[in-house]
């Protein structure tokens, strides 16, 4: 059995999987020790100061789908409804229930909370399973033979798998450090100072939820025109009927789908798309403008913010540009943020197993059952990156609860010696 799993980030998932450990436990199963490695604090990413949010907006998927969420545990043959009974304990109803607040929540009509009353729910079930979180920022993350070492500033963790979790920095722009281009963290921190935003141009770059929360906050500043750029034909609404939701709750039937046909389902459900509440809110708002398109750089000209945007066109690649006052950089998460923190033997065991350069289309092609890299040793879990070949909800908040069964189901993989490594041949592609 695993028996350290050390976890970058204490969000959503580090606590799930602490919750089921700690509600295994409970029942006499030997489970891994849980070490989230966090840089501020739990949930940080869903409060205000944590750059992705002033904690004041919705939470896009409904707060049901909890740390617990589908209740189906597949992990404990012969106990599982017990182990899921144990977590209940854990709900979010359970939650509003110690503190005073469920009669008010179902009486409002079951509101989606504020991103700030998600983030304490989270730090409730992480505090109530006493999650251990190590204070620190993982700079480094190298082998020492079947263990991952995580370098901190603070000194080394040793794990004997890592799952690596978190949207990656959220300041990050298109222009860095020009005062007329905003990076998400600069967004909020600007909204939170209560400045109001004074321009004739905006325009805001992403058609994600991260983008949604953006112009929500957008609406109520002095603005003219807001432009959203993104790269589909038009602002997309989420798909949530019962035949699009179940696919996150379950995804039995995923396996079954080409691979073409499951990137349209993500496509249409999950990236890149607005969720109903946002886009009735859009639709109020004559101040909103679409272009399509990829953005391929910014230049500062003329007092504006020059955007080249990028589409194919009957196989033909075109160039437009396009200028404004203010330019918000809400393109959002980056799924490949860690690969700068593998030391050199590291990266060279993944490219060894993997037959190449760690590619996104690479690594999600080679994510397994448990949502770890197939055929490496020691375990790193991706979640972020599972959503092609194991489901669409474990990216995100759809199913946490069967997230933490696949990575405590787990077991070490085979060790990848000196020996072996030499007698794999490696295609750089």
């Amino acid at each position: 059995m695993i028996r350290r799993l050390a976890v970058l980030g204490a969000g959503a998932k580090a606590v799930a999987v602490a919750a089921k450990a700690a509600m295994l436990r409970e029942m006499g199963v030997a489970t891994p020790e849980i070490v989230a490695v966090e840089r501020t604090a739990v949930a940080a990413n869903w409060r205000a100061g944590g750059g992705w949010t002033d904690g004041q907006h919705r939470l896009g998927t409904s707060p049901e789908k909890d740390v617990g969420f589908p209740y189906r545990s597949m992990i404990l043959p012969g106990r599982n409804g017990e182990l899921d009974q144990r977590m209940m304990r854990l709900s979010w109803q359970s939650y509003l229930v110690g503190t005073g607040r469920f009669a008010e929540w179902v009486d409002r009509g079951k509101p989606a909370p504020t991103h700030e009353t998600w983030a304490n729910y989270l730090r409730w079930v992480a505090d109530t399973v006493g999650l251990n979180v190590v204070d620190g920022e993982v700079i480094r993350m190298s082998l020492d033979g079947r263990s991952w070492v995580l370098h901190t500033g603070g000194g080394a963790i040793e794990a004997d798998a890592v799952m690596i979790t978190g949207p990656g920095q959220p300041g990050r722009s298109v222009l860095p450090g020009h005062p007329q281009v905003l990076s998400i963290a600069q967004f909020w921190e600007l909204s939170a100072s209560k400045e109001r935003i004074d321009a004739e141009r905006v325009a805001v770059i992403g058609g994600g939820e991260t983008a949604a929360s953006m112009l929500n906050e957008l609406f109520g500043h002095r603005v003219s025109t807001i432009t959203v750029i993104s790269p589909q034909a038009t602002l997309f609404t989420r798909g949530e009927s019962f035949f699009e939701n179940r696919m996150f709750s379950d995804p039995t039937e995923w396996v079954g789908l080409t691979p073409a046909e499951r990137r349209d389902v993500m496509a249409r459900t999950d990236r890149g798309v607005f969720s109903a509440r946002v886009q009735d809110s859009l639709l109020a708002d004559d101040r909103i403008r679409h272009l399509r398109g990829r953005v391929a750089h910014g230049i500062a000209a003329d007092g504006r913010i020059r955007i080249t945007l990028q589409t194919d066109r009957h196989g033909e690649r075109l160039e437009t540009v396009h200028g404004f006052d203010l330019v918000i950089d809400g393109s959002g998460a980056d799924s490949l943020w860690f690969l700068p923190l593998l030391a050199q033997d590291a990266l060279d065991l993944l490219e060894i197993r993997l037959n190449g350069p760690l590619t996104s289309d690479r690594l999600q092609q080679a994510i397994g059952d448990d949502l770890a890299l197939s055929g490496v040793s020691p375990k790193l879990f991706l979640p972020n990156l599972s959503g092609l070949n194991q489901g669409p909800g474990f990216p995100n908040l759809s199913c946490l609860g069967l997230l933490s069964d696949r990575i405590l189901g787990a077991r070490p993989g085979a060790q990848l010696t000196q020996t072996n490594r030499r007698n794999v041949e490696y295609q750089s592609i």
